[in-house]
């Protein structure tokens, strides 16, 4: 039999066939630009373009799993490449049951559908093709990027996602705060604090990828702009620990330990059992709990936990329970006050080496960047390359680089003045640091 193609319909194949070709190889070029070694399953995920993915979701009737990957940061490296292109039963799900998608920056996703905590190196969203927020997976904190992501826990999250997708939209209800308010901008090359946005708008290469945390920091800087500037703003997301509830990383929801005299403790939460939902919001993973936990006030809030075995419980969380080690967050960089040095810490055998008392350390100047306000004010103030950095405001330095800046951050404010002491060539000097952004 000899099948007749009209016209038309030969000329709508040549233009899909075309258009799928002209994707693959943009997809390619981005790939190589950026070196993302592990975007390489081409069956298993759509490539940097959400839009697409949305609209295959419609069509099939399946739930979207967008991963978001900082492919030039180093950290989570392990995970994203198990997640991408390593678990076999990962691989299965984002290709079968899933519309998958591998996003590698943030330059053309809509800040209104896709709030998460932008600091993480790796992190993941699951919805409805209708923009209703399933699930958020991904966590990281000073304790490391992989102290609370794992393979089996992504997988308990996928398997609760299957079936909060099975029940929608039976169960619309206890999803609704998910999505997050409206934002001021849903375009990260919009967001009025973003510095330099001509390179960002350029061709995407890995010298001017819009990084996740590159959003928080066009936030936090609007906020200086408009003297809306709290430091308590580092604070972000906070760990159900600070609640008094340890979850088990391999399961996302099972507490493995009520500690003690916590709210969570007072409330009469048990260690073993299953976080369902939190403020009425269902619960799949401890990302999901970040969320809940992140709007909350961080002098007096109450947070409802529902336990499988507690039922509801209402805990009262008192001042300072937000109160962390941000020192893991990219976006803790570009917050005032700037100091604009690098500071390596020495390591205990050359602080030892320098005559300073056991427990107590040192940092060096490693380098200081003449091309910012505080660079060129911390030189200007006596600061020099090489000099080494043994007390700050009068006490030893008994922190890390990342802790140095975040206690800067925490206590000190532009304008103000930062005392240090040095060790030049052995001579002790007193400087006064002028922080000027």
């Amino acid at each position: 039999m000899i099948v007749r193609h009209t016209p038309g319909a030969y000329l709508t194949f040549l233009l899909l066939l075309f258009t799928n070709i002209r994707t693959a190889s943009a997809d390619e070029a981005l790939r190589e630009r950026l070196q993302d070694a592990n975007g390489v399953q081409t069956d298993v995920w759509v490539y940097n373009d959400i839009p697409a993915a949305m609209a295959e979701a419609r069509r099939t009737n399946r739930p979207l799993f967008v991963t978001f990957r900082c492919v030039p940061c180093r950290d989570c490296a392990a995970f994203d490449a198990d997640v991408a292109n390593g678990s076999e039963k990962i691989r299965q799900f984002a290709r079968d049951r899933f519309v998958s998608v591998r996003q590698v920056e943030m330059k053309g996703v809509d800040l209104n559908q896709f709030q998460f905590d932008y600091d993480l190196n790796w992190a993941a969203m699951f919805l409805n093709a209708d923009g209703t927020v399933y699930a958020r997976y991904g966590t990281q904190s000073a304790a490391g990027s992989d102290a609370f992501n794992s393979i089996e826990g992504l997988l308990a999250t996928m398997e609760k996602v299957l079936q909060l997708h099975k029940a929608y939209p039976a169960n619309q209800q206890q999803l609704q705060q998910k999505r997050g308010a409206p934002q001021p901008t849903a375009s990260a090359l919009q967001l009025p604090g973003l510095r330099n946005p001509e390179k960002y708008a350029r061709e995407t290469t890995r010298s001017n990828c819009i990084h996740c945390h590159n959003i928080h920091d066009a936030q936090h800087l609007h906020a200086l702009q408009q003297d809306r500037w709290q430091p308590s703003m580092m604070w972000k997301y906070p760990l159900p620990d600070l609640i008094g509830m340890k979850i088990d990383r391999k399961n996302g929801t099972r507490i493995v330990e009520i500690i003690p005299d916590s709210p969570a403790a007072k409330a009469g939460l048990q260690a073993g059992e299953e976080i369902l939902s939190m403020n009425n919001q269902t619960i799949t993973s401890i990302a999901d709990m970040q969320w809940v936990l992140h709007p909350l006030d961080g002098t007096t809030a109450e947070v409802e936990v529902e336990g499988n075995r507690s039922g509801r419980r209402t805990l009262q969380l008192g001042k300072g329970w937000r109160q962390h080690d941000f020192s893991w967050r990219g976006s803790m960089w570009n917050a005032p006050p700037r100091l604009q040095v690098w500071l390596p810490e020495l390591s205990p055998d050359q602080a030892r080496t320098l005559g300073l008392p056991s427990g107590d350390g040192a940092l060096e100047v490693r380098w200081i960047n003449m091309e910012g306000p505080g660079g060129r004010q911390a030189k200007a103030d006596g600061l020099q390359e090489k000099d080494i950095i043994i007390a700050a405001d009068g006490k030893p330095i008994r922190m890390d680089s990342k802790q140095f800046n975040a206690w800067l951050k925490l206590n000190r404010a532009v304008g103000q003045r930062l005392p240090i002491t040095v060790l030049r060539n052995g001579e002790r000097r007193e400087l006064s640091l002028l922080l000027v952004e």
